[in-house]
């Protein structure tokens, strides 16, 4: 049977993220407060890259990333150094996103209680359950993050005079 609480948080975590993307304009999207480097877009791709790194681990397979993705968002990545030609836009991200909570509700489904508790084979002790948690909760983070540039870009636009 289907762990039904880690396939809402999936559903909460995901769909809020989501929800905080509607709406978002490619100016907003790129920019990043003064003194940061992390924009709108950057937090997206982000949340992306590191539920599907954390989950194939969980899995037992391979990331599905578009090439340079792993650069642009993973971790380590250094968002101020990347080539504006080389950041997909928002609307592939979302797309992303959306075919990602597909595969991962999906997959998700298909284990059962002893197999999402199971020790993943690389020695660390973590099981599938605690790998896909990690990365919901990074995600959930970087969804407040989303959240947070969204009303500071909305601060700005009503107070041309004031930046950030």
């Amino acid at each position: 049977m289907p762990d039904a609480t880690l396939l809402m948080l999936v559903e909460e975590v995901r769909g809020k993220t989501l929800r905080r993307l509607e709406g978002v304009t490619p100016a907003e999207a790129a920019w990043a407060p003064t003194g940061t480097q992390n924009t709108i877009l950057w937090h997206a791709g982000h949340a992306f890259v590191i539920v599907e790194w954390l989950s194939s681990q969980g899995l037992g397979c391979e990331p599905a990333w578009p090439p340079g993705w792993r650069a642009i968002f993973g971790k380590d990545s250094q968002p101020a150094q990347v080539a504006a030609e080389q950041w997909p836009k928002l609307e592939e991200v979302v797309a992303r996103l959306v075919e990602q909570r597909e595969r991962l509700r999906s997959a998700i489904s298909a284990l059962s209680e002893a197999e999402l508790d199971r020790a993943v084979a690389d020695g660390s002790g973590r099981t599938p359950r605690y790998l896909i948690l990690h990365g919901l909760h990074d995600e959930a983070c970087h969804s407040g993050e989303i959240w947070l540039l969204r009303k500071m870009w909305r601060r700005i636009a009503s107070a041309p005079d004031l930046t950030l």
